[in-house]
């Protein structure tokens, strides 16, 4: 017992009324309905009504029978499905070996893996087309020392976009599966084998089965991602993609028309991303295992051909994963770069224009993140306790709206507050859409659930015998919490917290959509920069943004290790 509650309980031995635990998650409540619920609701009573609010399904009828919107969704599962394959395929090999086998390299390549996700999805297709574009470093090498007539087309088409996002999402994959495969029982394996299942089969039957959990938390975040991804497609020129038409009819303001099909398209995305995660669910559901005490599989040493091939397996993904750093680090340094494999001359004037001539990009991103770690912290650690510690109305319609926001795609989100906040709210009056603090509020909505998981999983490893003796004592809830429950928990609220502003940090699919002059956050200025042309000052841009994504990553790895899987949703309950 700590010295604060004992004197708490000397000063006041009468116990004291305590105010019921569902007036105090009241705020929580009205958060989530305030800055979920209702924009959804918003963005889809929209999509069904004309300007005058009365119903109507033209809007639903004109996408359903346009030929290119048609396209452009099948185009958009195509893309997603063969990215949620392709991570699958390089994400559970990858897991499997770093955590059933040693070979030279094992622990620099479990740290190397992840580090793919710290790169913007931007940015990374900005760095291949500096690497692999028709002017890019490999085609001249080509043309120039191998002869080739005319450069190849890596990356402008589909398999560019699939190559981007595989390259940058198949580490949530991994993520997951490492934490599955952890938590595995040796002793069913054992079985297994004892059984005669060996080998491949071993594998198929008892293991893949075991980790489906996470295989499937991982894959519907990866599919939903690579759905509401507007920018990569962009970039190399792919608009016919739903994302893609989301943002151009959005932003791009030509009539009423096109601006309502933008609001159609964010509510289906909003509406399949909902659905994704009802069957994902159902699925772990029904798959789920657990037991009481397990003893983790021993990894053992590879031998053989097959101690060169795993770490060679590791080098040529890595490899092309960490190509884009090395395009964008090259063009961010890089003065006369034209038709030459390599920049002939080096400056440092494209990182004097975005970090002193023109500071606002990063000023603005660093001060919206860390408001909304603010914000994340002030409601995220409560709705982690009562998802862990209480039985309160509406618990697992909390729990579900957290794992929403997971799923949710930006895209959607960002046109859904466009709608919901560009009119004055009831009682309090106030235009949100055109307040700054719109730009922090969007991005604790978006990265909320990062911090919302390391809690619960953090409260779940936590027994509730010293919080019961503390309140046994007269301690509150509140003075048990922050004298007993919060020094035990900090690092999980505390690695929680900066992946939650890892994410906040590279957010662009909603923040592009509200931003106002001004407000212009790093990712903002990539995409400004890239599309008018000043690649120098997009690159340096870039170049910054993964020095701050890889120092938050280093300080989650530093807190955690590698089992942060549970922060994408195979931890939780």
């Amino acid at each position: 017992m700590t010295p604060g509650i004992v004197r708490a309980t000397a000063a006041h031995p009468v116990a004291r009324r305590r105010v019921p635990a569902v007036v105090m998650a009241l705020p929580i409540y009205a958060f989530l309905f305030l800055f979920i619920a209702f924009p959804l609701w918003r963005l889809f009573v929209d999509a069904v009504t004309t300007e005058e609010g009365k119903f109507t399904l033209a809007f639903l009828r004109d996408f359903a029978t346009d030929g290119f919107y048609r396209r452009s969704l099948v185009n958009s599962l195509i893309v997603s499905a063969g990215t949620v394959v392709g991570c699958i395929v390089i994400g559970f090999l990858a897991a499997f070996l770093l955590v059933r086998y040693d070979f030279p390299g094992r622990e620099t390549f479990s740290y190397l893996t992840i580090l793919p996700i710290i790169m913007p999805p931007l940015v990374g297709i900005m760095g291949l087309v500096f690497v692999l574009g028709r002017a890019g470093t490999i085609n001249v090498i080509l043309m120039d020392y191998f002869g080739l007539a005319k450069p190849i087309n890596f990356i402008y088409g589909w398999h560019g976009v699939l190559l981007a996002m595989i390259m940058h999402y198949f580490p949530l994959i991994t993520l997951n599966v490492v934490d599955g495969l952890s938590k595995l029982d040796a002793s069913l394996e054992e079985a297994a084998e004892a059984m005669g299942s060996r080998g491949l089969r071993k594998i198929r039957d008892i293991t893949i089965p075991l980790v489906t959990p996470g295989f499937i938390s991982g894959a519907t975040l990866v599919f939903i991602l690579a759905f509401a991804d507007f920018a990569t497609p962009l970039v190399v020129g792919m608009q016919d993609l739903i994302s893609s038409q989301a943002y151009l009819n959005i932003v791009q303001y030509i009539d009423n028309r096109l601006f309502k099909m933008g609001i159609v398209i964010g509510a289906l995305m909003a509406a399949m991303a909902i659905v994704f995660l009802v069957i994902a669910r159902r699925i772990v559901g029904l798959r789920e295992y657990a037991v009481v005490s397990y003893r983790a599989v021993e990894r053992r040493p590879l031998r053989g051909v097959a101690r060169v091939l795993a770490p060679a397996f590791f080098v040529v993904i890595l490899t092309v994963a960490f190509l884009p750093y090395l395009g964008v680090t090259l063009a961010a340094f890089g003065k006369a770069w034209s038709l030459t494999p390599f920049p002939t001359r080096f400056t440092l004037a494209h990182m004097d224009q975005v970090l002193h001539l023109t500071p606002i990009y990063l000023i603005n991103t660093l001060r919206w993140s860390a408001i909304a770690v603010l914000i994340i912290l002030a409601f995220g650690v409560p709705i982690g306790w009562v998802l862990a510690r209480t039985t309160l109305p509406g618990r697992g319609m909390i729990d579900s709206a957290v794992i929403l926001i997971l799923a949710l795609p930006g895209t959607a989100l960002g046109i859904a507050y466009i709608r919901a906040f560009h009119f004055p709210l009831p009682v309090i009056g106030l235009v949100l859409s055109r307040m700054w603090i719109i730009m922090p509020l969007v991005l604790a909505v978006r990265r909320m659930p990062y911090t919302v998981r390391a809690v619960y999983a953090s409260m779940l490893g936590l027994h509730r015998s010293m919080e019961e003796s503390a309140a046994s004592v007269g301690a509150s809830g509140l003075r048990t919490f922050f004298d007993i429950t919060l020094p035990l928990i900090w690092r999980g609220v505390l690695a929680g917290a900066l992946f939650s502003l890892m994410f906040a940090l590279q957010e662009a699919a909603a923040t592009i959509l509200l931003v106002l002059p001004g407000w212009e956050t790093m990712t903002v200025g990539i995409f400004t920069f890239y599309t008018s042309g000043t690649i120098g000052q997009a690159a340096a841009l870039g170049f910054v943004l993964i020095l701050l994504c890889a120092a938050t990553l280093y300080g989650v790895y530093r807190l955690t290790g590698a089992r942060m899987g549970g922060l994408f949703g195979s931890g939780g309950g």
